[in-house]
């Protein structure tokens, strides 16, 4: 047995189990203490620096999550992956690279995985092998563990930001350019109701946030996520989390049964994290009833794609209704779409900001006013501009009814390239 498991064996044998882990600094000077009088009794001799190290790790198994902590403390890190205990992967600026850190064992990535999920009283084991959580700090957790994984324990984090991006930062990365910032905040301000569609890992949540942003502080807003992710700064938001079944299979409150009730709180606007089923019914029902102003993000390859998603997901409420109803209902409550993509270099980058337009026959008509237009690559960046189409949007009149003019050139007229 090396050094580190000894020593740390020793320690959790001999501290006392009713010590509250929540009082870190106490918890800490008590490790400390021990620590030194057991590598005292062993005659363990160490640099100052080998034996902070010592210390650190083992702070970080009892109190912490192990080899994950110093990833955690890297906000260069946008997302952790490991897949079993030897294989540790991260993601930096969109792109996946090898961690140094390793665990011992699979019994060694279930502990850490315990740790994780028995504080929000949820359990992993062989009879539901699969669990989402959260850790302390926001951040989202997904752990699947043998037998479905091959591999050993899988556990994925996607990090929380602790300073979250701010419209600057989406300009200065080329996300978003000043004028569709100004025109997707004079949409918010309006109360058109827009939908943030875009792959994994595309950014949907961060640019969420930032339309959120917009809304005006005197409105009472509901937000309804999986993992509460959104970081609102006006004063009167409500925010509510679904939850899953406990053990016995009891007690789950789903993203759709939270969209019904958030209809019964007055709300001035709804914002869903991510409409993936059902839900999207009540949702474009809320649109269409005088909730004007709605955000939710989607998965999608494109705006057209996006709407295919939406009609599916009506099927998946269970409704029996025609696909021409769904359609009707998608038309007239959806005014926008705000495609995003993680381009081949990591980018994340708007790509297509597209009015819904109404129906034509059995299709739903769309006019894109925004496209991102690629020029090329250079030294692996992709190099391009999102620019105006030319096209005005049909409901610029509702923007200009709240006072709120933008020039012509914001969409292309007038404006040579």
């Amino acid at each position: 047995m090396d050094l580190k498991s000894r020593v740390q064996n020793k320690l959790l044998a001999e501290l006392d189990p009713s010590m509250d882990p929540s009082q870190t600094q106490e918890v800490r000077a008590t490790i400390e203490e021990l620590f030194n009088t057991i590598l005292a009794e062993e005659n363990i001799v160490l640099s100052r620096s080998e034996k902070r190290h010592l210390f650190d790790q083992i702070v970080a198994e009892i109190l912490g999550f192990g080899p994950l902590e110093p990833l955690l403390e890297d906000e260069t890190i946008t997302e952790i992956m490991v897949n079993g205990p030897k294989n540790v992967f991260v993601e930096r600026k969109g792109k996946i690279h090898r961690a140094e850190v390793t665990f011992e064992n699979d019994d060694h990535v279930m502990r850490i995985i315990d740790r994780i999920v028995s504080p929000l009283g949820r359990r992993i084991d062989e009879s539901s092998p699969l669990v989402d959580a959260r850790l302390p700090d926001g951040s989202r957790v997904n752990a699947v563990i043998p037998p479905i994984s091959l591999v050993g324990p899988v556990l994925t984090i996607r990090k929380f930001s602790k300073t979250p991006l701010t419209i600057e930062d989406l300009i200065n990365y080329g996300t978003l350019t000043p004028e569709l910032v100004e025109f997707l905040r004079a949409c918010v301000i309006a109360r058109l109701n827009i939908i943030v569609s875009g792959g994994t890992g595309s950014g949907k949540t961060t640019l969420l946030n930032i339309l959120s942003g917009f809304i005006p502080n005197d409105e009472r807003i509901i937000t309804i996520e999986n993992a509460a992710e959104l970081q609102l700064r006006q004063e009167h938001v409500v925010t509510l989390e679904s939850r899953p079944p406990n053990i016995e299979g009891k007690g789950e409150i789903t993203i759709r049964d939270l969209v019904v009730n958030s209809l019964r709180m007055r709300p001035d606007r709804i914002v869903v994290g991510e409409c993936r089923s059902g839900e999207a019914l009540d949702m474009l029902q809320a649109m269409n009833t005088g909730h004007d102003g709605s955000l939710t993000t989607l998965h999608s390859n494109s705006p057209r794609d996006t709407l295919a998603r939406l009609e599916v997901m009506c099927l998946m409420s269970g409704m029996e209704l025609p696909v021409r109803a769904i359609r009707e209902q998608i038309a007239s409550a959806v005014d926008l779409i705000v495609h995003q993509e993680r381009m081949r270099d990591g980018s994340r980058k708007v790509v297509k900001v597209t009015e819904v337009q109404g129906m034509e026959g059995n299709t739903i008509t769309l006019s894109d006013i925004f496209e991102f237009e690629q020029t090329g690559i250079e030294a692996g960046k992709v190099i391009g501009r999102l620019r105006p189409t030319g096209l005005r949007p049909k409901f610029i009149d509702k923007i200009e009814a709240v006072g709120i003019h933008l020039p012509p050139s914001t969409f292309g007229i007038g404006v040579r390239y």
